[in-house]
């Protein structure tokens, strides 16, 4: 199978899951609460459903439109615009009809499921698979370090030993830490031994962003394949799991980063490789495909971390939460002109799976988007759960609720400048895979 087919099958399976469970979030207070639910669907079914059978009052499906999915609560204004029903008196059944707290409750459940979700799948992450760490002690050529941060006093072959003047043991993620963490200063040892602690400039995520530095710091790791992925060329060009890289067109490498960072620049080209397997030294041709990818991973130096149901319970917590916090930090850099160019559609999605089929990796992605979509649901955006909630709040705090023909406007509003969103996130995935 393909690695495009691959990652599509993994973005639908997750959307999927991620879809109904969002959508039951609202479906199962409405029915505790005695709202009439009239439809529940996976995906839309603008004109025909693909699958449908109504059961008690409710219409369950599946449409043929995979942009999301839908609950048609009785008497409540959505996408559905149905305004035949909006004129008629209110019923019992209707969500109009309901308390503004259990309206707020209904509105609140996608996003509450959603987060929940998020969390349990990291806790079943860090209690079936562990968690694989990288410390100083294997990574024991430390750093190599952009020309902009050596103008800051780091070297290349430095070791991370605190940051902010504590310890900072995982160190591989130095480089989020300085994007996303209000990070003042940086302790390291140098290739000489030495230690110093090293200041750095206020705000240095918006500095790594405004100048397009988002990996300073590059683990110099071994270039040793330990994995040839099928479907690529590399696995057709006869490369092998133990071979050692020793130059690309020419070009002497040392690192696993700087064998990565030759190919990535010459996508869809022939390149020769010398490597050295098993003590005989010959090259290899092979063409890189669209992305400067030939298809092979390296020995990756990390430690497995073991956790209990108890530690997994709060370090699945922990992890889901910082994943929020630090997808909220960085959501400032979507409305500059930068951000904007950056902002991605479901290519973009898709390719935060493997090329490789992965449950682990599944559900670490699944895990992020289900935070993603929590968090970008909650906006008070008109035709999102957030512009309801926001709305709902208003009429809780001044005890008026916002007439029928705005919310419908507000709706039509919000409608068109989500679609307008898509459309603009989609064209950025697709000038992306024409022009880079």
């Amino acid at each position: 199978m393909s690695p495009f087919a691959v990652k599509a099958i993994q973005l639908l399976l997750s959307l999927s899951i991620l879809i109904v469970l969002h959508e039951l979030g609202h479906f199962i207070p409405a029915k505790l609460f005695k709202t009439r639910v009239e439809k529940f669907f996976l995906f839309f079914d603008v004109k025909f459903a693909l699958v449908k059978k109504k059961v008690g009052d409710t219409v369950y499906g599946i449409g043929w439109l995979p942009l999301g999915g839908y609950v048609k609560i009785s008497g409540m204004i959505d996408e559905s615009m149905d305004k035949e029903q909006m004129a008629q008196p209110p019923q019992p059944w209707e969500f109009r009809s309901k308390p503004a707290w259990q309206r707020l409750i209904i509105m609140l459940g996608g996003v509450t499921v959603n987060i929940i979700v998020g969390f349990v799948i990291y806790m079943g992450i860090l209690y079936f698979y562990g968690r694989n760490v990288t410390t100083n002690e294997e990574l024991p050529n430390g750093f190599a370090v952009v020309d902009e941060f050596k103008a800051f006093g780091f070297q290349d072959g430095d070791k991370i030993l605190k940051v902010n003047n504590e310890e900072f043991p995982y160190v591989t993620n130095i480089n989020r830490e300085l994007f996303l963490r209000d990070v003042n200063n940086i302790t390291v040892v140098h290739p000489g031994g030495a230690e110093e602690t090293i200041n750095l400039p206020e705000d240095v995520g918006s500095y790594m962003f405004d100048n397009d530095i988002l990996l300073p710091f590059k683990e110099r790791e071994e270039p040793v394949l330990d994995t040839v992925v099928a479907g690529f060329p590399a696995l057709a060009a006869g490369f092998k799991k133990g071979d050692r890289m020793l130059s690309v067109n020419g070009e002497k490498i040392d690192y696993w980063y700087e064998f990565q960072e030759k190919l990535r620049d010459r996508k869809s080209e022939e390149n020769v490789i010398e490597i050295d397997r098993s003590g005989v030294v010959q090259s290899i041709n092979v063409t890189t495909n669209e992305n400067g990818q030939i298809g092979v991973d390296n020995v990756s130096n990390t430690r497995k971390l073991e956790f209990s149901l108890g530690e997994s319970i709060t370090g699945g917590v922990s992890f889901g939460y910082n994943i929020l916090k630090d997808y909220v930090k960085q959501f400032k850099y979507v409305f500059t002109s930068k951000g904007a160019t950056q902002i991605g559609g479901f290519g973009a999605i898709g390719n935060l799976f493997p090329s490789q089929w992965s449950w682990v990796a599944f559900w670490q992605t699944t895990a992020l988007i289900s935070i993603i979509l929590a968090f970008m649901n909650v906006l008070p955006i008109p035709a999102l759960d957030g512009g309801h909630v926001a709305f709902l709040l208003y009429e809780m705090v001044t005890g008026r609720k916002p007439g029928d023909k705005f919310l419908e406007y507000a709706q039509m509003v919000g409608f068109f400048l989500l679609i307008a969103l898509v459309l603009f996130a989609n064209g950025n995935d697709i000038y992306r895979w024409l022009f880079k």
